[in-house]
């Protein structure tokens, strides 16, 4: 007989934040904090689904509150891995990179894992999500330094 286990919703919120963050990580930042965190740490992974590539529909809004329509493709990276203890990591990622979702996955599955969660939260996610965040303020600052306001002035029919 199959149990069915129900997912805390709070659970499933920070799962998708980390796995947000990994999904965001400057690629450099990602591979460093990885290489960075002790090696005797790491898991043994197995593949249940090797690096592949494929293609994912982007979708828009007109308007940006419009209709939705299909964009366009975008290529997309996943993996899934399983770690010695039998935790699960999963990852998508923009691009092709194998070397990054690999990772992405296993550090899935390391925050998942209760004797790891705490020092990959610490080492690996917390930094990658103040770098994101860092650079987003960045851009937006230059976004506003270009900022053109624009007005326009009623004439009036007074006098005609």
């Amino acid at each position: 007989m199959m149990t069915v286990q129900f997912v805390d919703p709070q659970g499933v919120q920070e799962r998708q934040r980390w796995m947000a963050i990994l999904a965001k990580a400057p690629v450099d930042s990602l591979k460093k904090a990885w290489d960075d965190f002790p090696g005797a740490q790491k898991p043994a992974t197995t593949f249940l689904r090797a690096p592949e590539f494929g293609l994912t529909m982007v979708r828009g809004r007109a308007g940006s509150g419009g209709e939705p329509f299909n964009m366009g493709e975008m290529t997309v990276t996943r993996c899934t891995v399983r770690t010695a203890d039998g935790v699960t990591g999963t990852a998508y990622i923009q691009g092709r990179d194998k070397e990054r979702v690999v990772i992405a996955a296993t550090l899935d599955a390391m925050m998942q894992s209760p004797q790891s969660r705490g020092d990959v939260a610490r080492d690996v996610i917390e930094p990658l999500g103040d770098l994101i965040e860092e650079l987003a303020q960045t851009e937006a600052r230059k976004t506003a330094a270009t900022k053109v306001d624009f007005f326009t002035m009623v004439r009036s029919r007074e006098g005609k």
